[in-house]
């Protein structure tokens, strides 16, 4: 059982833990130039498989990010060598992540504002210096600091556009493996009552509270530390549900998430390709949960699921 931690006042700087990564260098040969996206989609679902959570697409294949204690060159091996695709070529090399680079990476770089559907504007709290000229409803300032979720990744977008289209006013939202605390913060900005979020990195959870404070809504927002498992000693239960996490995670945890949710409440799913999907509605149906809408956003989709009423 996990150990259910607040993570509510500690600043930036108290980075207790960071969790150790490796980056993997994929390079893909196809054999023809329209196979390039099918075989990225294929050996980042195959790594989901061996431990790596989140991956992106290069000129020359996928980068894909593992924790170190998760990372397995065998596994790897075993990936390349029953590929499903014939006469693909596939190279990787393997290197970490220098704590000092990974921190710099996100101070230095930041990202451009991201406007969604003309409603909210999230932008890089650390270099912006007068929020105020963006012409949206909502602007959300983040400060990602080792931390998923500025809104620049199909999936966050996705995401939001569905929250947007919620009704969200009075109700209790939890938001599972939060990272920057993007979703919860946006769902509370929108009306919502109080939130959840949870992640099981304590850098992000302390990450999530000090974007939480940047945007004034702090006060009605708690982040545990944790997996899914610190799920089991809360008492309320949720009336929306958003999990932007890898399709592996999702089908281990959709069995926690329905236990949490009120009767007839929505449950948003990211961070998978589209021929993901099959797999993710059988789990849902298994627990109650049917399709209500669907995103797809360059090989991403995001699923709004229902839960039946009791």
């Amino acid at each position: 059982m996990a150990n259910l931690t607040y993570s509510a006042g500690c600043d930036l700087s108290c980075k207790l833990h960071l969790m150790k990564y490796y980056q993997t260098i994929f390079n893909i040969v196809p054999p023809s130039a329209e196979l390039m996206q099918p075989c990225r989609e294929l050996l980042a679902d195959a790594c989901g498989d061996c431990g790596y959570e989140s991956f992106e697409d290069t000129d020359s294949g996928i980068n894909g990010y593992v924790q170190q204690d998760q990372y397995s060159q065998t596994a790897l091996d075993r990936v390349i060598s029953s590929f499903p695709i014939d006469g693909v070529a596939i190279t990787y090399t393997t290197e970490s992540i220098p704590d000092q680079d990974w921190n710099a990476a996100w101070e230095e770089q930041g990202f451009a504002p991201v406007m969604v559907d003309g409603e909210v504007t999230i932008y890089d709290a650390r270099h912006t210096v007068d929020p105020s000229v963006f012409n949206t409803p909502l602007t959300v300032g983040i400060q990602a600091s080792n931390a998923f979720g500025t809104g620049t990744h199909e999936t966050t977008r996705m995401v939001v556009r569905t929250l947007l289209d919620l009704p969200l006013d009075g109700r209790r939202v939890l938001d599972c493996g939060c990272g920057t605390g993007i979703l919860a913060i946006i769902s509370l900005m929108r009306g919502a009552a109080e939130a959840v979020g949870y992640d099981i990195d304590e850098w992000s959870a302390d990450n999530a509270m000090h974007n939480a404070r940047l945007n004034g809504i702090d006060s009605r927002l708690r982040v545990l530390l944790g997996d899914a498992t610190v799920l089991s000693q809360l008492e309320r239960r949720f009336d929306v549900v958003v999990a932007n996490i890898n399709r592996n995670i999702l089908l281990a945890d959709m069995v926690r998430f329905r236990e949490v949710m009120s009767s007839g409440g929505t449950l948003i799913v990211s961070g998978f390709y589209t021929t993901d999907v099959p797999m993710l509605l059988d789990e849902a149906s298994a627990h109650g949960l049917h399709e209500v809408g669907r995103m797809e956003d360059n090989g991403w989709c995001c699923l709004r699921l229902q839960l039946n009423r009791e």
